[in-house]
């Protein structure tokens, strides 16, 4: 696939199912990760893969960080958070790992780690994958941090769900840049 057809085209694909990346695959999707910019080349960045029997296991603890803040949370909701890590085969846990720099402050770190993000976003399409970046209350979820071994000084940026698309893929919208660039 073409460079410019990536980044003119890639559009978040929700509806995922099995095959995920093979491990060659993947190897790519981190390669195109850690080309993200870096000031300072601090390497503000982690990846945990989650697949297989995990997801599960991260569904439980979705399912206790919400019991957490809600002793009485309702049932449905509770099986609502189970499901979650089970809507893609593979999801890749994007973790800012911040660190104390005087030339580098966290936000420039926050999104360094962004931009890795989206290095495995694009990367997925370039593929022929589908992927969806997720966030929500888990990712800000100290409970769900220390349940994925998260140190103190390291943050979510982001859950990436990553599959084989389901049924038909999803067309970029297109928008003109003209809304969204001006002069000084």
């Amino acid at each position: 696939m073409e460079a410019l057809d990536v980044l003119l085209n890639r559009v978040s694909q929700a509806r995922l199912q099995g095959p995920a990346p093979s491990a060659a695959q993947r190897d790519i999707l981190f390669r195109a990760a850690l080309r993200a910019p870096d000031h300072g080349y601090l390497r503000p960045w982690r990846f945990l893969c989650v697949e297989g029997e995990a997801r599960q296991r991260l569904g439980e603890l979705y399912a206790a960080a919400l019991l957490r803040k809600n002793p009485e949370a309702a049932p449905e909701a509770l099986a609502k958070a189970r499901a979650m890590p089970l809507r893609a085969p593979l999801l890749v846990v994007v973790i800012a790992k911040v660190q104390k720099h005087p030339k580098v402050p966290e936000e420039e770190q926050l999104l360094s780690a962004g931009c890795a993000a989206h290095g495995i976003l694009l990367a997925a399409h370039a593929q022929g994958f589908g992927a969806i970046w997720r966030t929500g209350e888990m990712a800000h979820d100290r409970c769900v941090a220390e349940g994925l071994g998260l140190a103190a000084n390291e943050r979510i940026v982001g859950f990436l769900y990553l599959g084989s698309v389901e049924g038909e893929r999803r067309n970029a919208p297109q928008l003109d840049p003209v809304d969204f660039v001006s002069n000084w």
